[in-house]
């Protein structure tokens, strides 16, 4: 539950200027669990894992208004690594969010570091919400060549207004900064449409590689989800591609998923698939991943969780359910081989 923890009246600098309110707000996560991953040539690894449901995290966020329906805002959003104490992102503090907002009847314009339309539109149509060791994108074989997979940082953003018959947007640019480690200019799109169970949204970005003729890496995708009462169905469809001399890489990727409530807890199925065509080496690679998982919901903030997973590589692969998310990821599986593990968790919103 959001708290609100400081009112101010924000003074004119000059006299006759009129005095605006504005609220500064704290909430997050804490997200914990217990980890076991085993994966294929290596001994098994018990850990404490950080955000198996949900991502650990602290927000401070603000919002003031400027009279005439316009408003200003600012969202510091940083990841806990729940498990040692350190923020999530090593040395970048705000690493999950940083932007500052101007809205009204016009929609919203933000600037800072966000997520990336096109991951935006996975997560949302997961029923894992990327995270813990059902995570969608495990499979994703592309995610490490894509620099701004996640998240984007110098970024400006316009959003359209929420009030033009359940069709919303998002629209994204980047800049590279002058920075090789950067990896160029950003640009990314994202429209969708909603109507009471049903919601459907297509992404698209294209991200500038610092390489000889700086060559562009295209994403697509589309996804979608449909609430049935008994379950809650979504899925979406990826597409990557990147080509320059030398290298012709494209990947199919497909995510299948569900929640089922049940009583006070909720069961979450998925399964995942990609493909990925190397031309160049004349060679493909699949991975494919199926989860299961069951929420207990003690309140409404609070919920213990399970989740099991179980990845098979191709014989070019060694992608593993660990994304990460504990104090330390252990060595990969052989190449083509399995990767197994399960969480047991508790979360907490604050």
């Amino acid at each position: 539950m959001k708290k609100s923890l400081l009112a101010l009246a924000v003074l004119g600098a000059f006299a006759g200027v009129a005095s605006a309110q504005s609220s500064v707000t704290l909430y997050g996560t804490v997200d914990l669990a217990a980890r076991y991953v085993k994966n294929d040539g290596q001994s098994r690894r018990l850990s404490m894992a950080n955000s198996g449901l949900n991502s650990s995290q602290l927000v401070f966020s603000g919002k003031e208004d400027l009279g005439g329906g316009l408003w200003a805002g600012f969202n510091l959003n940083t990841g806990v690594a729940a498990d040692t104490g350190n923020p999530a992102g090593g040395s970048q503090f705000w690493n999950r969010r940083s932007t500052v907002s101007l809205g009204g009847g016009f929609g919203e314009i933000r600037l800072g570091r966000d997520y990336s339309v096109t991951f935006w539109n996975q997560t949302i149509f997961d029923a894992f919400g990327t995270n813990g060791v059902g995570d969608s994108t495990h499979v994703s074989q592309f995610s490490a060549m894509q620099p701004s997979f996640v998240r984007t940082a110098n970024m400006i953003s316009y959003l359209l207004p929420s009030n033009i018959g359940g069709i919303y947007g998002q629209f994204q640019a980047a800049a590279s900064e002058g920075a090789n480690s950067n990896a160029g200019r950003y640009i990314g799109g994202r429209v969708g449409f909603a109507a009471g169970p049903f919601d459907i949204a297509g992404a698209f970005a294209e991200q500038r590689y610092d390489l000889l003729g700086k060559p562009q890496q295209k994403i697509f995708n589309i996804g979608a989800s449909y609430d049935l009462s008994v379950a809650k169905l979504m899925g979406y469809y990826e597409r990557d591609t990147l080509s320059y001399p030398g290298f012709d890489k494209k990947e199919n990727r497909f995510a299948l998923s569900a929640v089922i409530p049940v009583g006070q807890g909720e069961i979450h199925v998925g399964g995942e698939r990609s493909k990925l065509k190397n031309a160049v080496a004349n060679t493909s690679n699949t991975i494919t991943q199926y989860s299961a998982g069951y929420v207990y919901n003690l309140s409404k903030r609070t919920a213990l969780y399970t989740t099991v997973s179980r990845l098979k590589n191709g014989s070019l692969s060694q992608a593993q359910v660990d994304g990460g998310g504990g104090s330390t990821v252990g060595p990969l599986p052989t190449l083509g081989g399995k990767s197994t593990g399960a969480d047991f968790g508790i979360r907490h919103f604050f």
